[in-house]
């Protein structure tokens, strides 16, 4: 997914929940996330590569850091694994079949606005077909350049992540459910996040 992107659904899901300096450290850990250095060797960060054992346990990972570091009343590094922890959330909707699966539930009729979007459809998230985009080099790199992408296409699999990526907006109008879907579950993600917490540690977390 974009970056602008990431920034969007971060502030319009907890953008209200926690003060600004909070949201400024969530922001650059979430975008940093796709810095070039962690573009190989890290599909776990992305939910590609089909490895979501790996993904989700990532996830788990990072809320515990944001409880551990908020108990030594280390706010900053909260705020940071948190940041990393919802990128990866984000990137599950682009980066996976979740959203077309809800979609063909609706046999291609006229599916409900993207706000109506189900985040977390058990039947969807335990389906032993789920699958996310596997990352073929080094074509897949060639194919993030513009002018080079129409010709790359044809040469990589049905199941790449460039054939199947809901990056950015497109003709399909797939990126709208994405969009919605990742809003909501990172409200959830923050939501669980936050139930977890102590309350002598909440308002630290939060910056309020």
């Amino acid at each position: 997914m974009l970056v602008r992107h990431h920034i969007e659904i971060t502030r319009q899901a907890i953008g209200a929940d926690v003060s600004p300096r909070a949201l400024e450290f969530i922001l650059r850990a979430n975008c940093a996330q796709d810095g070039l250095r962690y573009q190989l060797g890290h599909n776990h960060f992305h939910f590609d590569n089909n490895q979501f054992k790996e993904s989700y346990a990532y996830i788990e990972e990072q809320r515990a850091l944001v409880r551990a570091s908020l108990e030594r009343g280390d706010a900053e590094s909260a705020w940071q694994a948190f940041g990393r922890m919802i990128h990866t959330v984000q990137d599950f909707y682009a980066h996976s079949d979740y959203i077309p699966r809800w979609l063909s539930r609706f046999n291609g009729g006229t599916p409900p606005a993207p706000e109506e979007v189900d985040p977390v459809s058990s039947d969807i998230l335990q389906h032993p077909d789920l699958r996310s985009g596997k990352l073929y080099y080094p074509f897949e790199a060639l194919a993030f350049i513009p002018f080079l992408k129409k010709s790359i296409l044809p040469l990589l699999p049905a199941d790449s992540h460039t054939h199947m990526n809901h990056d950015d907006f497109d003709d399909t109008g797939i990126f709208e459910y994405v969009l919605q879907a990742s809003i909501k579950r990172t409200k959830i993600e923050f939501e669980q996040t936050t139930a977890q917490l102590p309350s002598n540690i909440l308002p630290l977390f939060a910056d309020h």
